[in-house]
Formats: structure tokens, sequence, C-alpha cells
């Protein structure tokens, strides 16, 4: 008898899928564009950088980051995100890039399909993969998608609901089968036709999980391409989900806190380890000092994190301690003035560059150095952390990197476990230094070491 229910529930179950099946092989997909990039980093190795087109060059377009991607490439960036490529909504609509009226178009502000092929091309021929960003938990209220049947949620009157505050999009509704595989079939006709290697999926906290879990299941059914997939949410849940990283929202707060409230810097273990719950080979989180979000709410780098010392030490904590950097456009340069939604008014100044080499050349060393050393990316980490100064090892196979770093804008004298005195090798000139019981460092200090 059990034998027989058995096989009922599985022909009841294949019944259930026959929907499914006939929308994969009745919706096909377009022709591979290009040859699939055989370059994708390991997850460990991901130095990412994130491009806001809007505000990257004074073109707003395509192009404009096209003609800057040898500057990209020797930051020492391997990964770089574009913002939402999408036609933006005019109706009810704040001219946010995050309301999204067609998934299968390129938006005219940013040039065309051909525009975006280019950049992805001239990315992979100098090594760089490019993740698209996917906003799947609402539309703009002009979307083809607006007038379809139980495609989004709806109030006790029949009237489309909004997320949250956001009442520019319209909030779709994931008990719509139909739906979810649409949102699929887009993400993976952008692999074939523009030959991208990921996404950044925006506001992961609003679809359900056993969404994203079906998103990466189906993502991972194309053999052909290596993709890196990235949850903007908050929480180690996305692991299980098979995203390959989560948003680092809880890293950032905690890192303002240690800078304007004198928090302790060792809340950073107790974060490192309910971050990393649960998380297997590869996972992490990615980190980071700005985003497009948190650059116009709560500020630049050197207004947050104290300036180009203050915010060159917390960058070498954010890249090399735990999780994935990332860099977002403009950071590297020291722009010290923020780039404010909807990214219309002021773009980029790059001619920083030449007033803020410092900072440019600071960034290069520290990436550069994450880029050469096996250790500082996938090496196991222990903590030596004081309230004030951020200490870590790295070791992996016969390399140990020291990571010492003044996370306070006044000196401060850290008391050295024995384990880490003795002989050390600066890592930017080869000097020796020899590591004592007490070493004091000057306001935002830092010092990378290696045996």
């Amino acid at each position: 008898m059990k034998n027989n229910l058995s096989i009922l529930s599985l022909l009841a179950g294949w019944f259930l899928m026959l929907p499914v099946i006939a929308h994969a092989q009745n919706k096909g997909y377009p022709a591979q564009y290009g040859q699939p990039f055989t370059g994708v980093p390991d997850t460990r190795d991901v130095m990412l950088y994130q491009v806001n087109t809007r505000v990257f060059s004074k073109t707003g377009d395509f192009a404009g980051v096209t003609q800057r991607l040898n500057s990209i490439k020797e930051l020492g960036i391997n990964v770089i995100y574009l913002m939402p490529i999408y036609p933006v909504g005019k109706l009810k609509g704040a001219n946010s890039p995050y309301a999204t009226m067609n998934y299968d178009e390129v938006g005219k502000e940013f040039g065309t399909l051909n525009d975006l092929r280019k950049l992805v091309d001239e990315a992979h021929k100098r090594n760089i993969a490019v993740m698209l960003d996917i906003v799947a938990n609402h539309t703009s209220w002009d979307h083809p998608w607006i007038n379809k049947p139980g495609y989004y949620l709806r109030d006790s009157l029949g009237e489309i609901k909004y997320p949250e505050t956001w009442r520019d999009v319209a909030q779709l509704d994931f008990r719509n089968q139909e739906l979810r595989l649409s949102l699929i079939h887009s993400m993976k006709s952008w692999v074939y036709k523009a030959n991208i290697d990921g996404f950044r999926c925006d506001y992961a906290d609003g679809p359900p999980l056993d969404f994203w879990k079906q998103v990466n299941d189906s993502l991972k059914t194309i053999k052909t391409h290596n993709l890196l997939m990235l949850a903007e949410g908050s929480s180690p849940r996305y692991f299980t989900a098979g995203f390959d990283y989560f948003f680092g929202f809880n890293y950032f707060k905690n890192l303002k806190s240690i800078f304007s409230n004198n928090k302790s810097v060792k809340s950073i273990d107790t974060l490192n380890n309910s971050d990393y719950k649960g998380a297997k080979s590869g996972q992490a989180v990615v980190r980071y000092l700005t985003n497009h979000d948190v650059n116009g709410s709560d500020g630049t780098p050197l207004e947050l994190f104290g300036g180009k010392k203050g915010s060159a030490a917390a960058f070498v904590v954010t890249a090399y301690m735990k999780g994935v950097p990332m860099i977002y456009n403009g950071q590297e340069i020291g722009t010290p003035f923020r780039l404010t939604f909807p990214f219309t008014e002021k773009s980029i100044d790059w001619s920083l560059e030449e007033t803020n080499r410092d900072v440019l050349a600071e960034y290069k060393k520290i990436v550069g150095f994450r880029n050469k050393s096996k250790a500082v990316r996938r090496g196991v980490m222990v903590s030596y952390s004081s309230d004030d100064v951020c200490v870590f090892t790295k070791t992996l196979e016969k390399e140990t990197v020291l990571v010492l770093a003044n996370l306070r804008n006044k000196p401060v004298a850290y008391s050295l476990p024995d384990k880490l005195a003795g002989n050390w090798k600066n890592i930017w000139d080869g000097s020796k230094t020899n590591l004592t019981k007490v070493i004091r460092l000057e306001p935002f200090q830092y010092l990378i070491l290696q045996k």
C-alpha cells in the first residue's frame, strides 16, 4: 500500500509540474552571444566594484563605463556589477533605476544592447567579469505585466499594493508560479544575449527564500557559464538558497559605530561569527565602506571613517579580515561629495585622480597585495583585536600575514600577544620589523606584515 501511495504521489507531483515544463519548453532563449567567459574568478578571490552608470561618466551610459575599464583593471578589480540597466518606469515614478519597466530590455539612457555587449566584451578582454543588478521584488507601474492576473499583490479592495514606503513601484506576488518563471526566464536570457557572469539581486529580503533557491537552482543548469550570485540581504540564510554572497549591512553599521560611537573593535569578531553561520567553503559576505544607498543617505567614506587616513585603515580591515571587499565607483579617488538619488545631478569628477593621487595609490596598494596574497584571500583568520585596534592573522600553507589597524583618531598602545612577537617583514618595502610587547600606533595607522 505504501509503495502504491508513493507512486501516486510521484504521478501527482509530475502532473503539477506540467505547466512548469510546458512554460520552459514554449519559451525559448536567445542564441548565445559571444563565447562564455572562462575567467570568472573563484568566489574567494573576487575583488568587486560597483558601477552606478548614471554618475560614472558625464554621458551616464555604457560607453562611459567602457572607456574607463583600463582604470578599473589597474585598480585590481576582477568583477564589476552594473546597477540596473533596464528602462525606468515613468508612471508614478521617481526616476529610480530600481523601478524596472521591462526586465528584457536595455534602458535607452544607457545605450543599446550592442553597447552593453561591447562593455561586457571589453571587460572580458581585461579578465573582468560583469554582473547585472536584478530588481525582482517589484516593478514600475507601467511594466507590461501590470494587467496580468495574479502577478501583483492586491489589497482587500483589489488594488495593487506597493512595498513598504516605495510608492513608485508595484509589489509582485510570488505565490504565482508563472511570475516566478517569467523572472527567471528574463535573468537567464541576459546570460545568453549579453554573455554576463552573474547577478546582484536587489532587496533579496522582499521575495520569499524559496524563490531565490528556485532562481539559483535554475541558473546552475546553464553549464556553459560560471555565474556569481550576490543577495542584497543581511542574513546567512541566503547561503542556504545557493547564493555565493550576501550583503554586509551589519558590517557597515557596526563599523560606523566603531568610528562614531567608540564601539569596541572586538565587536567585529562577534559579527564574523554570526555572519558566517552555516557558510560553506567559498561563500562569503560582501563588505564595503560605501555603496549607492549609504553614500547619499549616510555619507562618503571620508565623512564616516575619519577622512583619508581613517578610511584607508577601515578599508584594510574590510579588504583583508573576513569577506569579499567591494569598492563603489569614485571611492578610490576620494570623491569628497555624495552621489545622491536619483543620480542625475552630479557625476564623478575623475580629474580627482590627479588631485588625490595619494588616495588612489593607497587603494591600488591595498588591493594589489590582496590579489597577490593567497593567505589574505583564502587563509584561516585568527583575531587578536583590542577595543581600539583591529589585529588578526591570515595563514595559508607557509604564508602568514599580520594586520594591525588603529581604528581610533588618537595614538594607541597595543599589548602584543607573545605568539605574535618576533621578526616580521613589512609587505611594502621588505624591511624587517621586530615586534615587541607593546606597539604604539599613531591615529588611524595600520601595519601589514608577513612571514
